[in-house]
């Protein structure tokens, strides 16, 4: 397969809410696998390819600062045929009745370096044409990356766990230009427990529905500043 991708990422919050807490925001250590994997499909995705986040590089220390801010308490409903036909209206959302006031342990100041690779889902480039070899294809899709990464461009912008909190990004393409890390040699080996790798989706394989979803976790140790990402088949749930 084509060489991994590296990408320098950076921003000034950053919030990778641990799913074990329930009634406050509380962010992991570091950036997650499934984070990283939104930042290289924000700039570059496809359907017939999934990027593979391979090694997460820690490059500032970890620092925690406390937030409040408002957020919506209830989800919208969302729009089936009756409503857009006009049979049916949802019922509207009133935003000072559901309104609640949450703190965040959040980030501060981050920066990672990312390795990243792409996996082929279809070999054939065309529906029915001919086989086309894995590498060919594989070294499209990173150009492509590449391509779009050098020039800053993206589908939507990426962000560092949540929305509001957006994320910068360069392409490391020469070793001379690779970020320096900023970790002291007390800061570059722990053990950061188990996290969250990635979601296992349950579809139905005739109405491509999910059916159900399952967190998948690993053991996440950073050595030497770098942690490790296993493949998703050896987390567990």
């Amino acid at each position: 397969m084509p060489a991994s991708i590296q990408l320098h990422v950076w921003g000034d919050f950053a919030c990778f809410t641990r799913p074990e807490m329930k009634a406050e925001r509380v962010s992991y250590d570091i950036i997650t696998p499934s984070a990283a994997r939104g930042i290289f499909e924000a700039i570059y995705w496809k359907p017939q390819i999934t990027w593979t986040i391979e090694k997460i590089n820690l490059l500032k220390p970890i620092r925690f600062t406390s937030i409040r801010r408002n957020e919506v308490g209830k989800k919208a409903p969302s729009p089936d045929k009756k409503v857009i036909t006009g049979e049916k209206q949802p019922s509207p959302i009133l935003i000072e009745d559901e309104r609640q006031q949450r703190a965040s342990l959040v980030l501060r100041d981050v920066a990672y370096l990312i390795e990243a690779s792409v996996r082929i889902h279809d070999t054939r480039m065309e529906r029915g044409g001919p086989k086309v070899p894995t590498n060919h294809i594989a070294g499209k899709h990173l150009d492509i990356f590449k391509r779009r990464a050098r020039k800053g461009q993206y589908f939507h912008h990426p962000y560092l766990g949540t929305r509001e909190f957006p994320a910068s990004f360069a392409l490391i393409e020469d070793p001379s230009d690779t970020p320096a890390s900023q970790l002291s040699p007390a800061e570059q080996n722990r053990d950061f427990g188990f996290m969250l790798h990635d979601i296992e989706f349950d579809q139905d394989p005739k109405s491509k529905k999910v059916r159900s979803t399952t967190p998948r976790f690993f053991r996440a140790e950073m050595t030497n500043g770098a942690v490790i990402v296993p493949p998703f088949r050896n987390s567990i749930a």
